[in-house]
């Protein structure tokens, strides 16, 4: 199954009147897996029925494909785009600027150089942003060390390498992400920071992860806690 020719048809059937569309995500990069969907990107003046509908975010079954479908009038984009930019984790730029077009109506480039130039900066974290973030590190940190109980010792865990990780990548300039884009991210960053948080998190050794993440918890600026206003 070619899923650039599935979501050709896709798009003829169910969105029409888009004028750009791009697969991305497994799909784009060829690694799709059995339970992989197809996550589609589409922009249109005349998208949708509604005038003031500006997005739309849905999934379809088409010929035994699932389709995840963000679809945008060039308002609602921007609008989505800069609050992803805010937030530090932009991903419908990511599939612009990154995924596979399969239509376009000469818009694609000029776009792509646009929103291509935001990624490249990388986003920019405040000192304020910084400081709130350690905080809520160091308290999940403390909680850790003192956790006994086997259940709340993994969930803590699971929390604060979601944040300490956050923190890394921003502290570096680097865009963050959720799920399994996360740990990728990390790696990306630095294989080997990844991996002396990551081994004593699998293997459980929570003392052990603690102190790794006190590290980089170190690195970024310290711990945060009496005194702070937030």
């Amino acid at each position: 199954m070619n899923p650039l020719a599935v979501a050709e048809r896709f798009v003829a059937a169910r969105y029409p009147r888009a004028d750009v569309a791009i697969v991305a995500g497994s799909s784009a990069r060829g690694e799709r897996t059995a339970t992989s969907d197809i996550d589609l990107l589409l922009l249109g003046d005349a998208l949708f029925d509604a005038r003031d509908q500006t997005s739309e975010a849905s999934t379809h079954e088409f010929e035994g494909e699932i389709f995840e479908v963000f679809a945008y009038t060039p308002t609602g984009f921007d609008e989505w785009a800069d609050r992803g930019v805010a937030q530090h984790r932009p991903v419908t730029v990511h599939m612009l600027v990154e995924g596979i077009a399969i239509r376009d109506d000469g818009r694609l480039t000029a776009l792509r150089e646009r929103w291509q130039s935001v990624l490249d900066a990388g986003p920019a974290l405040s000192a304020q942003d910084s400081a709130f973030r350690r905080y809520v590190i160091t308290d999940v940190l403390d909680d850790l060390r003192d956790a006994t109980d086997p259940l709340e010792q993994q969930v803590e865990a699971a929390v604060l390498f979601e944040r300490i990780a956050e923190l890394m990548l921003l502290s570096e300039r680097r865009w963050i992400a959720s799920g399994k884009w996360l740990p990728r991210r990390l790696r990306d960053l630095s294989r080997e920071r990844a991996e002396l948080l990551s081994i004593p998190l699998i293997d459980r050794e929570y003392a052990t992860f603690a102190d790794r993440v006190q590290d980089e918890l170190d690195r970024a600026g310290g711990r945060v806690q009496s005194g702070f206003v937030r």
